[in-house]
């Protein structure tokens, strides 16, 4: 019977913002424009970084591996939304419906990761200036790095093939404007423990360990920067963490509303909103942030 279920369902029909049909205009061009923003401003960042030398620092380095997050994560959450809102189709296949929940999890994921150990390099910045250099040398930069790539996207393997083999006996109708590991978990019949204990676990290493880093970092840079006894010094050291620092609370942020709220509070149409601010606003985001409120970007040539 559970195979059977599970392969009755080659197509689903995702909701998305159906239920506000005399808003469709609006909310199709808001959302190209968000995406095409998006898109446009990190990779106009990326190339930034790329061809300006006094950008070949660490620091822009995990911002360009930020940026090819905010253009992935964009792209495939937003790309299936565009599609729906534009042609009407609201139909999307098993299979690119599976794809869609593993790389938008591995990709938040890698975000996770990639936000603390950028805090750790704000941390030497800050609190071991005299041997930055020595300690965020390329090697270690790019261990970090791809340590966070390699783990956000071992993270959504197990509940991807998980959700892959649910047995769905509740329809095909997605209440969301993309795949979400949460809306296939409403339409199964299937045991939940193994899928809730995974996810659980992955939320504590991938989600919370992250989190404790980074405030952690935070914690001791925060206390550096209040031993600095001019004015002037304290606004400098602080100038070079507040990007990165407000980037992480628009994310956790977002994030808490969505998965942290409390079921009585819970709202579909809320949940989509939250939803896209961190899929589409603060990818969008990211690259203006980070180049208001950074001289060097500033000081940048066109």
């Amino acid at each position: 019977m559970g195979k059977e279920n599970k392969t009755s369902v080659s197509e689903f029909i995702l909701v998305g913002f159906s239920d506000h049909p005399d808003l469709q205009l609006l909310i199709s061009i808001t959302v190209f424009l968000i995406f095409l923003i998006s898109v446009l401003g990190n990779f106009t960042f990326l190339m930034l970084v790329y061809t300006d030398p006094h950008l070949q620092k660490p620091m822009y380095f995990f911002l360009s591996n930020l940026s090819f997050l905010d253009i992935g994560n964009s792209s495939v959450t937003l790309s299936t939304l565009l599609h729906n809102l534009m042609t009407g189709e609201t139909l999307i296949s098993f299979s690119v419906c599976i794809a869609q929940v593993y790389f938008f999890m591995s990709l938040t994921g890698t975000e996770l990761s990639l936000l603390s150990a950028m805090a750790y390099d704000r941390y030497v910045a800050i609190c071991n200036p005299l041997r930055y250099v020595l300690i965020m040398n390329w090697r270690v930069c790019v261990l970090l790095a791809s340590a966070s790539w390699a783990v956000g996207f071992m993270d959504g393997l197990s509940p991807t093939v998980l959700a892959s083999q649910f047995s769905l006996c509740k329809g095909n109708v997605i209440n969301y404007f993309f795949c979400d590991i949460a809306a296939l978990m409403k339409l199964s019949c299937s045991n939940m423990h193994n899928i809730e204990t995974v996810i659980f676990t992955e939320g504590v290493f991938l989600a919370l360990f992250p989190f404790g880093l980074t405030l952690t970092s935070y914690v001791y840079i925060i206390s550096s920067i209040l031993k600095i006894h001019s004015a002037k010094g304290r606004h400098k050291a602080f100038s070079t963490c507040s990007s990165h620092l407000t980037v992480v609370i628009l994310f956790y942020g977002t994030i808490m509303c969505v998965y942290m709220r409390p079921t009585s509070m819970y709202s579909p149409d809320q949940d989509k909103l939250f939803s896209l601010l961190y899929t589409a606003l603060i990818p969008m985001l990211n690259p203006i942030i980070y180049s208001m409120r950074n001289e060097e970007v500033k000081k940048s040539p066109d």
